[in-house]
């Protein structure tokens, strides 16, 4: 990943994008420089394709990021969008351990927790964590500064949502892409 150029990101991080250029408040999806998934994630995503829980997983965005604790590296709880991408976002934690925290603003009310709850989930060197159900779409999710000790660098991907695979109305806008990023000859835009 380090041969490639890293850009400056938000909040610290860098990072090296291998997707569509989005406008999501348009609902908008452009082809851009957008060249595919880089050839060394074929092997990867081969592999996590052999996990029951990521069958039948195509990833069309594979977004590489780098947090270091001198730059002050974090990324704010979020939830990712859900008009383009799909039900499971898949990422694997390389080069140091981290803690990856899980929040719930509303709480659990039903199991009387009525303020925010939080939930710090140990993520090693060389995990992989999916979010999909309720983590994907309930639960913010977050990489706070004092967790990131050493050099953490990710790669999450991301697959379509269902308005863009078959049957869908975007469903040959989705065809394209998915084309492009499994050809896996991409460089970061």
């Amino acid at each position: 990943m380090d041969q490639d150029v890293w850009t400056e990101s938000q909040s610290g991080r860098r990072k090296q994008d291998f997707g569509p250029k989005v406008n999501f408040k348009k609902r908008k999806v452009r082809f851009g420089g957008f060249s595919g998934l880089p050839p060394l994630s074929q092997k990867l995503v081969h592999r996590m394709q052999q996990e029951p829980i990521l069958s039948g997983f195509q990833p069309v965005e594979q977004c590489n990021l780098d947090y270091h604790p001198q730059r002050g590296s974090a990324i704010d709880p979020h939830l990712d969008d859900s008009w383009l991408w799909g039900k499971r976002l898949v990422t694997i934690n390389m080069l140091s351990d981290t803690t990856l925290t899980m929040s719930l603003e509303q709480g659990l009310p039903e199991l009387g927790l009525a303020e925010e709850v939080h939930v710090a989930v140990r993520l090693p060197r060389r995990s992989l964590v999916v979010l999909h159900g309720e983590a994907r779409h309930r639960w913010k999710h977050a990489i706070h500064r004092e967790d990131v000790q050493a050099r953490r660098v990710c790669s999450t991907y991301r697959e379509l949502a269902a308005e863009f695979l078959p049957g869908g109305q975007q469903m040959e806008l989705g065809a394209q892409l998915l084309n492009i990023a499994l050809s896996f000859q991409g460089t970061p835009i």
